[in-house]
């Protein structure tokens, strides 16, 4: 069986998932030459088009969303690929519509772009039409359930029709290839592989900023929160990421082995320790790049009062032999200063007793930028050239960039990665349910005290780095956010 001949679909095809990211992902792939001359892609959802109408609909979501100019020579073949379904998921019996237009020979990706609650009926509705065969997989997008309880409630449903192995659970930042490029960067390099414990790092912050707010989704994300959207998934698989061991072999059981080991050993912050070690603000009116940004609440349509927060910062202590003692200070916000996503190692200051004397001196950094601009760059000290007695030490910077040392090569977006992924049958990049539930977990002790406690966000204003109290928090330990 060729792993890129597939049909390919998409439930959810009306909505904003698949215009912003799988069709044009899907497009790249093509222009890419990687799609099967053979592979289809049906769309399914609850309206009446021809496929004149849903090409139409596909041909403005490229305009609109594709980083480049669309080639009329790829688009022609790729148009070609498209139909339409009209089938409403709740109802199971119509689902021969949907088997009609599929080659069950071959492999058949269902992609679940819709929410969560609806994933149960797509799997009894494949089931029912054996549309559910070896040869099948499932992708789902994040967040399955809102709790520990939903989650198991989902993944327990989706289980009774589907094995493990067909499940791919999707977090599109472990498509990025800056994180995918953490293990190499780790284990390839002697010198951060042997230097990367506690007893040569000090403190490691990781912040995903978005300027952002919240686009007119305010029904889900009240629902749901920065702790849940971002902080469950995103924060925590770059966590468990940048502090595993290292894998005895580069595949998905031995990555996923070390990454569960990584969330089991995450320390259970008490009650009594809570306002020590988290913050959660909410942004209000401000600034971003000279303009004005509107409140948080100002987006309620329901106008009543909510304690949703769009900020979460945490210290997170990880309690094994290699970390016990490090602090990992998170930050996540929307409608911050600008968009960033980066990961900063601090190293602590162990100098010779023959330099005592430049002990003051800043700390070496190493400092791996995500997103925008991806680059990872070095802080050092460095002598000044000088005939003083006294030596002076200036820091300074060695840098990679993506965009000047890969000049003719572009990086894939994480869509075009994970989809192929997919088709290949690797789940290396994708989310096991133990990851799932041992997530779940931590995050649930924390949001269950935040409710017992009645804690409420702080307002920050939009276009700043977030909550005074974010600030403060990391100070009291001595350090500084980065």
């Amino acid at each position: 069986m060729n792993y890129n001949n597939c049909d390919f679909v998409i439930f959810g095809a009306k909505g904003d998932l698949s215009k912003r990211k799988l069709i044009p992902a899907l497009y790249k792939l093509d222009k890419k030459k990687i799609l099967h001359k053979n592979t289809k892609i049906i769309g399914v959802g609850r309206a009446n088009w021809k496929k004149k109408e849903f090409l139409k609909i596909i041909k403005t979501s490229l305009k609109k969303f594709l980083k480049e100019k669309i080639k009329e020579k790829v688009w022609n073949t790729f148009k070609n690929r498209f139909s339409f379904c009209n089938l409403n998921v709740n109802d199971t019996e119509k689902f021969f519509k949907l088997k009609k237009k599929l080659d069950i020979t071959k492999i058949i990706i269902n992609y679940f772009a819709i929410p969560s609650n609806l994933y149960h009926n797509i799997c009894k509705g494949l089931y029912k039409y054996n549309l559910n065969l070896k040869n099948s997989k499932i992708v789902l997008e994040k967040p399955i359930g809102n709790c520990l309880k939903t989650s198991n409630k989902i993944n327990k449903n989706i289980g009774k029709y589907f094995k493990e192995s067909q499940i791919f659970r999707i977090d599109h930042y472990l498509g990025k290839d800056t994180i995918i490029n953490l293990l190499y960067l780790r284990f390839s390099n002697t010198i951060l592989y042997n230097n990367w414990n506690k007893k040569h790092i000090d403190h490691v912050q990781i912040t995903i900023a978005e300027e952002i707010g919240i686009e007119g989704r305010f029904k889900y994300f009240n629902k749901t929160g920065q702790m849940k959207d971002m902080v469950q998934n995103h924060i925590l698989q770059i966590l468990s990421i940048i502090t595993m061991k290292e894998p005895k072999k580069i595949n998905s059981k031995n990555i996923r082995k070390e990454k569960i080991k990584i969330l089991k050993s995450l320390y259970f912050i008490k009650e009594n320790e809570i306002e020590k070690k988290t913050v959660i603000g909410q942004y209000s009116h401000g600034k971003i790049n000279n303009k004005k940004v509107s409140s948080y609440m100002s987006e309620n349509f329901e106008k009543k009062n909510t304690n949703t927060e769009t900020f979460v910062a945490i210290r997170i202590d990880i309690h094994n032999d290699r970390w016990k003692g490090v602090p990992f200070y998170i930050r996540t916000g929307k409608r911050l200063k600008k968009k960033c996503s980066k990961i900063v190692i601090v190293f602590k200051n162990n100098i010779p007793k023959t330099f005592n004397n430049f002990k003051n001196s800043k700390t070496n950094k190493l400092i791996i930028q995500l997103e925008p601009n991806e680059k990872i760059y070095l802080n050092f000290l460095n002598k000044v050239p000088s005939l003083k007695q006294k030596c002076e030490l200036k820091k300074f910077k060695m840098k990679f960039t993506y965009s000047k040392n890969f000049k003719k090569k572009s990086i894939p977006e994480s869509y075009e990665k994970l989809l192929l992924d997919c088709m290949l049958g690797d789940q290396s990049l994708f989310v096991h349910i133990d990851e799932v539930k041992q997530s779940w977990k931590w995050i649930d002790n924390i949001v269950n005290i935040w409710k017992k406690v009645s804690k409420k966000p702080e307002l920050y204003v939009s276009g700043s780095w977030g909550p005074y109290l974010s600030k403060k928090m990391i100070e009291k330990d001595g350090r500084k956010w980065i």
